[in-house]
């Protein structure tokens, strides 16, 4: 398996290869830093040196936690930290940097995350699940840790995997699934040793290991017949099992927890509230250091589709507000960037901000779940930003009201890790936002660019952003408009199903009639959902003439001859918008045909056959969605255009 198949192949070193350096004496991390240095200068004719170096690494006070400054002076290039992290994403921003690193004088600029822990959640199960198979929501194949009920043992794939972490700035990992199934529940004690290997192989890249945990646990291993997070027995059972998981792994970094969610096992059964359950587990892991990821996806999934009044968007707000400053110093609630489910558009989340004395991490979703499934190109680098830079009170945004930054991961075992080779851009994309959620998503793309395809011309950097700039906007065209949401087909989520959870009990609707679509959210005649946000948010939310073109479904069920500030009705977007997004891919297919001979064969080849399903499924999703509307609202297209 082709490990260099992502960023940091050999060639991206060559700046750094060509260079003499010096690398203090130090510690695991340091001996990183000065590994990758020789194998970059055995490579290209530089030499790791004792002295008189061209680039020169060294630990120094004033720089905090992981960060790092960079200086070029007098023919040296310094690179100085508090810490081995720092002076690791140091190394890695100089490879970066390329030649650039190494041209003229350079003033001291001074390199900090934004946030102390930038964690992938992996959503990968021990043992095969019968519907969700190894990998839940995975579109990459088969789990880079697990296979067959047991631990993969493919260590150099799994340390090159932390290699590609520490390049774009992400320092922690939970290797199980948040839907913790029986042989998975037994990481935390018996197969726990199966977890110390993976951290071992993972921690020279300064990436600290995170284990989810079922909130039945007790029950589950053979514990105290109740998980009730007030009783004694219980509180002592973590409290041992917890000292047993510090005893195998020195530095874990803490427990994931799902809980009273999606039929998961919580403190709602005992009459508890999540702040009980989730400080019972920070109590058990605060002499470690260790920290609880509490994640805030609570909703009744037993919904009647004919009551109008329970709206699973509002359920995370009604559930946790209420509870802002009772949970643990070293509990962090886990917050989706939305109020729904990484849909291809959401209004963000509006208890980021409502909660200003809890520890809050937003959850974001690399894995395209509802974005294509990693078989359509969507580059989710603008979505994300927009996420980050959205003010909830109009002042403070999304990206500083956070503690954390965390996502699913959408990498498997396929050989060019995410299935679909531009989707490695969606990973790369998060590293980066996490260290700096302020970033330019498109220089980001361009580092990216840059390192996957060292020295790429002109016009393959053109082509990439061609097909990259835009895909998030072309796939919301050709799938969901205005942000209804959820219209694809249930349980695997690929591909239209308009009507799909219409009746079922998740709470997913839209709600269109023969006089119109979307749901009510507002505070007058519909959920109430609006008035959670702050303002101005609530006002414009709550009001079909100001609520912004792209959120109208979501908030409001209107006519389809509702007139947008664009001057068209909405079921004329609906059928202009589905013709657009097919165009759009017809063209980002005829444009990567013509970069063929700028891109390895192979990787050519995948994005190739790649875009033939997205085009298909493109057009599918056009002629299905235009001709339920067609149907619906018995309104023909303007244009004239064939809609069956």
């Amino acid at each position: 398996m082709d490990v260099d198949a992502a960023w940091l192949p050999p060639e991206a070193f060559r700046a750094v290869g060509r260079r003499r350096s010096l690398v203090p004496a130090g510690g695991r991390l340091v001996d990183t830093v000065r590994r990758e240095l020789v194998d970059a200068c055995e490579r290209f004719g530089g030499r790791v040196v004792r002295e008189d170096a061209e680039l020169v690494f060294e630990l120094t006070e004033g720089l905090g936690e992981e960060g790092f400054a960079l200086t070029r002076r007098d023919g040296i290039t310094t690179v100085a930290a508090s810490d081995e992290r720092g002076l690791l994403y140091g190394l890695f921003h100089v490879v970066r940097l390329g030649e650039e690193a190494f041209a003229g004088d350079r003033p001291r600029e001074e390199h900090r995350p934004a946030y102390a822990r930038r964690m992938l959640d992996h959503w990968d199960n021990v043992a095969v699940h019968p519907v969700m198979g190894q990998v839940e929501r995975g579109y990459s194949g088969g789990s880079l840790f697990w296979a067959d009920g047991r631990a993969r043992g493919d260590w150099e794939r799994v340390r090159a995997y932390g290699r590609l972490l520490a390049a774009c700035g992400i320092n922690a990992v939970t290797v199980n699934n948040v839907n913790v199934h029986e042989t998975e529940a037994r990481l935390l004690t018996d197969r726990i040793g199966d977890v110390a290997a993976i951290a071992d192989v993972l921690r020279p890249y300064g990436i600290r290991t995170h284990l989810s945990v079922t909130f039945a646990a007790p029950v589950v291993l053979g514990g105290p017949p109740t998980a009730d997070p007030l009783d004694g027995a219980v509180r002592d059972w973590w409290a041992r099992a917890t000292d047993a998981v510090y005893g195998a792994i020195a530095d874990f970094g803490g427990y994931v927890v799902k809980a009273d969610s999606e039929g998961r096992p919580g403190p709602f059964a005992y009459g508890r509230s999540h702040a009980d359950g989730a400080n019972m587990l920070a109590a058990a892991l605060e002499p470690y250091g260790g920290t609880v990821h509490w994640r805030a996806f609570v909703y009744d999934h037993h919904q009647d589709w004919r009551d109008r009044g329970t709206d699973r968007a509002r359920a995370a707000y009604d559930h946790f507000t209420p509870l802002d400053g009772r949970f643990a110093k070293n509990a962090v609630l886990q917050v989706k960037h939305g109020p729904m489910d990484f849909q291809v558009r959401e209004p963000v989340s509006p208890l980021i901000g409502a909660m200003p004395r809890t520890r809050l991490a937003v959850e974001l979703q690399v894995t395209q779940e509802y974005t294509g499934q990693q078989r359509h190109a969507c580059w989710l680098g603008p979505m994300w930003s927009e996420v980050l830079g959205f003010r909830p009170d109009g002042e403070v945004s999304t990206g500083r009201l956070a503690h954390e930054l965390v996502a699913v991961s959408n990498v498997g075992d396929d050989p060019f890790w995410t299935g679909h080779p531009l989707a490695q851009a969606n990973l790369y994309t998060f590293g980066r936002l996490a260290w700096n959620p302020a970033a330019d998503p498109r220089a980001i793309l361009d580092e990216w660019i840059a390192l996957t395809h060292p020295g790429a011309d002109d016009r393959l950097t053109a082509g990439l952003h061609t097909v990259l700039d835009g895909s998030w906007s072309t796939y919301e065209k050709y799938t969901a408009p205005l942000g209804v949401g959820f219209m694809v087909q249930p349980g695997h989520h690929y591909g239209p199903g308009v009507d799909g959870y219409e009746y079922s009990p998740w709470g997913t609707y839209h709600f269109a009639d023969r006089d119109g679509v979307g749901v009510d959210r507002s505070t007058g005649t519909g959920t109430g959902y609006a008035g959670q946000y702050a303002t101005p948010w609530s006002g414009l939310y709550d009001s079909p003439t100001t609520c912004p073109d792209e959120l109208l479904l979501f908030f409001h069920h209107v006519p389809y001859t509702h007139v947008l500030p664009s001057g068209k009705t909405v079921i004329q977007h609906i059928y202009d918008t589905h013709f657009e997004g097919v165009a759009e891919v017809e063209e980002a297919r005829r444009v990567w045909t013509g970069l063929a001979g700028l891109v390895e064969p192979a990787r050519h080849a995948r994005v190739a056959e790649r875009y033939e399903e997205q085009l298909r499924g493109a057009r599918e999703w056009r002629d299905q969605i235009n001709s339920y509307f067609l149907r619906k609202s018995g309104v023909p297209d303007e244009r004239g255009r064939t809609i069956y």
